[in-house]
């Protein structure tokens, strides 16, 4: 990768051997191993036994989850908050757990529409609730930074399935309770 990184300074026109450029093809490198994380990490692990069998029967909900991900597209961030909701049937996740599986799908080279439903079916798959409901408000660089360059703009994606789908006050209600109005 350090070698590609390099062969792209180069390509800009920029001189990698520079002071200020020399350790960047490593840092670039350890970067992108950061940022795509998420290719080494199995959801199923990461929930980690985190499952409790409880007979609550009420919506759960983990409103602003912080995310970073990298655009297919351009590989350039996008970033905002999550709003993962469930319906127990008899078992309920670890909290943490919501936000780990955001974090499994966010360190992937992604696409806002995918990483959302990826996020509600693996909750869907694992704990399978009465219904999942994943909300993502993100602003992308690739908009903002470049293209059509819209500083403001945010994309919101949502998935809904069992419950949050099927019945539209159970969906109203979780609307109702991710909306801040401070936003």
């Amino acid at each position: 990768m350090r070698d590609h990184i390099r062969a792209l300074i180069e390509a800009i026109g920029e001189d990698p051997a520079r002071e200020g450029l020399r350790r960047t093809p490593d840092r670039v490198a350890e970067a992108l191993s950061f940022l795509t994380r998420g290719y080494s990490m199995d959801p199923h692990e990461v929930v980690n036994g985190a499952i409790f069998n409880e007979q609550h029967q009420e919506m759960v909900i983990c409103r602003d989850i912080d995310f970073f991900s990298l655009c297919e597209h351009h590989m350039l961030p996008f970033f905002g908050k999550a709003h993962v909701a469930y319906l127990p049937k008899g078992r309920l996740i670890g909290l943490s757990k919501l936000a780990r599986l955001v974090e499994v799908f966010a360190r992937r080279l992604q696409v806002q529409e995918r990483l959302n439903r990826q996020v509600a079916e693996t909750l869907q798959e694992i704990i399978d609730p009465a219904g999942v409901a994943v909300v993502m408000e993100a602003t992308h660089l690739c908009m903002v930074m470049r293209g059509v360059e819209k500083q403001n703009s945010v994309t919101v994606t949502s998935s809904m399935l069992g419950e949050f789908r099927n019945n539209p006050a159970t969906r109203e209600e979780f609307i109702h309770l991710i909306r801040n109005p401070n936003r």
